[in-house]
């Protein structure tokens, strides 16, 4: 059975899909999947990437019944274990174009980390996020700890935690880390929606973009300036501010689609 593929519709977008085996558990399949999609969003044609699930369940997190296995391994191996997980976690963050997942069910563990890490979520409106991971006396990984963090008020993360309490998508709207929501079973549309709105926008500003705001959280203020002053610098410089501007003068819709 295949749990994971990558498609490319020849619409300029790499998806990312996931079949409903175990509610969408974490399998090294999902994470070469990954990996291959955003070694696809390196070319040119490729302007945004798609995360999605069928089944009606976005991601589970880790299989248990894989972790117990772990439980036998030395400590050095469990640690390299992770690293596909936080590979895979590194490779949505550092996508030279902008990534957007769309989620029916919930998103759970490693499953809402990799949700958290996208530039924009797509959520049924029924949808949960949970991080139970202390229930089976885990914790966290997949840098799902730094993401809530920056994501909704220390003590939601923390009731998420240290309950393992299940809440529901709606909070997540209210924080403003949900883009949109949709009744069930339409998120996977809207967000194909949302994405084809990406796909025609400028690709190279799309990505300074992405990073600008990513390090923004880290830089202090004086660097941050100085990254906006080299990115608007060239940005001032290239085809598609030429094209952007020119299209806003002349009042028309901009085609940097049409741009090499």
């Amino acid at each position: 059975m295949t749990l994971a593929r990558i498609e490319d519709r020849g619409d300029h977008i790499a998806i990312i899909n996931r079949n409903a085996a175990k509610r969408g558990a974490l399998s090294v399949e999902y994470y070469e999947a990954v990996m291959a999609g955003f070694k696809a969003a390196q070319e040119r044609r490729i302007r945004a990437v798609l995360l999605t699930s069928e089944g009606g369940f976005f991601c589970a997190g880790g299989d248990l019944t894989v972790l117990i296995e772990r439980h036998k391994l030395p400590e050095d191996e469990r640690h390299q274990k992770i690293d596909a997980l936080h590979d895979m976690i590194r490779a949505i963050r550092a996508s030279p174009v902008p990534v957007v997942c769309a989620i029916e069910g919930g998103a759970a563990g490693a499953g809402l980390s990799i949700a958290l890490a996208c530039d924009l979520i797509v959520a049924a409106e029924d949808a949960k996020f949970t991080a139970a991971y202390v229930k089976a006396g885990l914790v966290p990984d997949g840098g799902l700890t730094s993401a809530l963090a920056r994501a909704v008020p220390r003590q939601m993360a923390m009731e998420m935690c240290l309950l393992g309490r299940s809440l529901p998508v709606t909070r997540f709207a209210e924080a403003g880390v949900v883009t949109a929501l949709t009744a069930p079973g339409a998120a996977d549309q809207a967000a194909a929606d949302l994405v084809a709105r990406l796909t025609a926008g400028p690709r190279d500003a799309q990505g300074v973009i992405r990073t600008l705001v990513a390090d923004a959280y880290e830089l202090s203020e004086e660097d941050q300036l100085a990254a906006e002053q080299i990115g608007m610098a060239r940005a001032q410089g290239g085809a598609e501010a030429a094209e952007g501007i020119a299209a806003f003068l002349e009042k028309r819709p901009p085609r940097f689609g049409d741009l090499p």
